[in-house]
């Protein structure tokens, strides 16, 4: 899904020119806290806010001075090819400046907001300057072969040289229309292979091709594979002229289906049953077998036709092996707006304890991404601007498997959706539950098979645990565990069987969900418990609403470990024997050794 830029206002003096641009590109306007009267999402700090929305991969316009986003994203920037566009607009409106990712979006949004504007769009790219084209970044529809040569024929091009168009659909290439003409370099324009590439020889095809495929379950990877790339060597098609990879909707989480998508580098679409038995006048070779198993005449024909449309038609008929088919069909046109539904994808994020500070740049990006959030209401709230214009489904606390399975199923339809966690994802989160879901039969309360074929991303966050450790300094040093005081959903004689446990191995130990408002009783008896096994002076650490403005931090001794001072949004944190309270210059830092003295002293030994 192409994530749609953000626009940035920083100040009253650019407000209104904000405005115009957000409105030119359909876009959200961010706007500075106290210093913007208006705007879709607000954010206290200009540098983090640009910082956070680039790392996340959204596209950033920003009606500011330039330096401003330079300084916020400079520390971020490693790779252009990956880089979301980032444009600065002066607050009176007049000069445009792509400052990133000119070949990425950057050049195409400056000259759509200088057009409304009536203002300088200041590009500095040289192609686009001297030639008005990017020779890497051809129009969506068209595809470079040999995209690690532009840069050769650009310089060649800049140079003085020239260049030479032709190919069967060196006329509808119209981009490249205002290029010099010369010998320096060749440009060939069709679908079908070309030979002896290079830095004087690019070549452009126009994504005119659909492939419908279909397989039994559980086909090789490298059977699909070698079919579809000899019929499209046979039918003189280039692989990069395919647009899409297209099936029936039952083969959504087909191993080698994925595959083929992923190497052809091109989107997989699915088609409904219904929608292409819709196509069986059209089919070339319908099949009763077929329709007896999975209720179409067709799927690989009929896939490739339905993405074509009534103006496309066949080029190569099913053809098949053992296991899969394939078959081609021909658009009059690159095929840029697909028909048929994307595979849909559930991402488990964990946003950390808070902070934007310490969510992961994957995490951020899979948010942006998403068409819908799902979660805990507090838990999306604390995403602030990233979640603004979003649809989102919040579940209140103890409605998770309801929450999971929502989720679940949205994405069977086709939606990119992030179910949107606290801390990790996998820790005390809703990623177990998600995977329990999937793996429960048809009569345990799972989920319907269409979700059990959606993509599923698990991606790390940082852990209430390791927010609180880092507050306090390394108590995680040595050995440690996790351990959930709550009863709700682990029966209380497991609950007291880890505390002995965990006591007796003397290891540092993170308590979740300590207390609740009806159960406080169980981190006394954890308190008592561990009495047994080490010193009454052992350091504790209570952190509460970590990364958050209420952040609290304290530390006491185990002995004097009160439940009354600990509340569902604290993590404790109860030290080993080993672990020390130090009093350093920054105030008290509790750790726990791993070992190092004993070892230097054996080496002196």
């Amino acid at each position: 899904m192409a994530i749609e830029p953000v626009v940035l206002a920083l100040s009253r003096s650019g407000e209104a020119v904000a405005h115009r641009v957000a409105a030119v590109l359909g876009a959200k306007l961010h706007g500075r806290v106290d210093r913007v009267d208006v705007a879709d999402a607000f954010f206290d700090n200009a540098l983090d806010h640009a910082r956070d929305l680039f790392a996340a991969g959204v596209p950033v316009v920003g009606v500011c001075a330039s330096g401003i986003l330079i300084r916020a994203v400079a520390p971020l920037l490693a790779d252009k090819t990956a880089e979301p566009p980032v444009v600065s607009v002066s607050d009176d409106g007049a000069v445009v400046v792509p400052l990133l990712g000119g070949h990425r979006g950057a050049n195409r949004l400056a000259a759509r907001i200088a057009d409304a504007l009536g203002a300088v769009s200041a590009v500095t790219t040289a192609g686009d300057v001297a030639l008005g084209v990017a020779l890497d970044a051809p129009p969506a529809g068209w595809r470079l072969v040999n995209p690690g040569d532009a840069k050769d024929a650009m310089a060649a091009l800049l140079s003085g040289g020239g260049a030479r168009i032709k190919g069967p659909d060196a006329a509808t290439a119209t981009w490249l229309a205002d290029l010099p003409v010369g010998d320096g370099v060749t440009i060939t324009c069709g679908t079908a292979p070309a030979k002896d590439l290079g830095g004087h020889h690019l070549h452009f095809v126009p994504q005119r091709f659909a492939l419908g495929v279909g397989c039994a379950r559980d086909c090789a990877v490298s059977e699909l594979g070698d079919l579809v790339r000899g019929i499209l060597a046979d039918a003189d098609i280039a692989p990069e002229a395919v647009a899409c990879v297209n099936t029936i909707g039952l083969k959504a989480d087909e191993p080698a289906i994925l595959a083929l998508a992923r190497d052809l580098g091109v989107p997989l679409r699915l088609f409904g049953a219904d929608e292409l038995e819709a196509q069986t006048p059209r089919l070339a070779n319908p099949s009763d077998v077929v329709f007896a198993e999975v209720g179409t005449h067709g799927v690989s024909e009929a896939a490739a036709l339905a993405q074509v449309g009534e103006a496309g038609a066949l080029v190569v008929e099913k053809r098949k092996t053992a296991m899969a088919t394939c078959a081609v069909a021909q658009a009059d046109v690159p095929l840029v707006a697909l028909q048929g539904a994307a595979r849909g994808r559930l991402s488990i994020v964990g946003i950390g304890p808070g902070q934007a500070t310490w969510r992961t740049p994957e995490v951020s990006r899979l948010v942006a991404e998403a068409e819908e959030l799902v979660g805990y209401g507090l838990y999306i709230d604390l995403l602030g601007p990233l979640a603004v214009g979003k649809a989102r489904s919040d579940f209140p606390l103890g409605g998770e498997e309801d929450r999971c399975r929502y989720a679940l199923e949205q994405a069977a339809k086709g939606k990119n959706v992030a179910l949107v966690c606290s801390g990790d994802a996998g820790i005390y989160a809703m990623g177990a539950l998600v995977f329990e879901l999937l793996d429960r039969g048809p009569d345990q309360m799972g989920v319907s098979d269409a979700a059990r074929r959606v993509e599923v991303i698990s991606s790390p966050g940082v852990s209430a645990l390791q927010g609180a450790a880092a507050r306090a300094g390394a108590p995680l040093g040595h050995d440690f565990c996790a351990i959930s005081l709550s009863d709700l959903l682990t029966p209380r004689d497991d609950i007291l069987q880890r505390l002995r446990a965990a006591a007796e191995g003397d290891f540092v130990i993170a308590f979740y969900n300590p207390v609740s408002r009806t159960r406080r009783t169980l981190l006394a008896e954890a308190r008592d418990i561990l009495l047994q096994h080490r010193p009454a002076d052992t350091p504790v650490m209570l952190a509460t609403s970590l990364g958050r403005p209420e952040e609290h931090v304290r530390y006491r001794r185990l002995d004097a470990l009160e439940v009354d001072e600990v509340d569902m949004l604290t993590v404790v944190l109860v030290g080993s024997s080993n672990s020390r309270l130090a009093q350093l210059g920054e105030g008290p830092r509790m750790y726990t050794p791993r070992g190092y003295a004993r070892k230097i002293d054996g080496d002196l030994a």
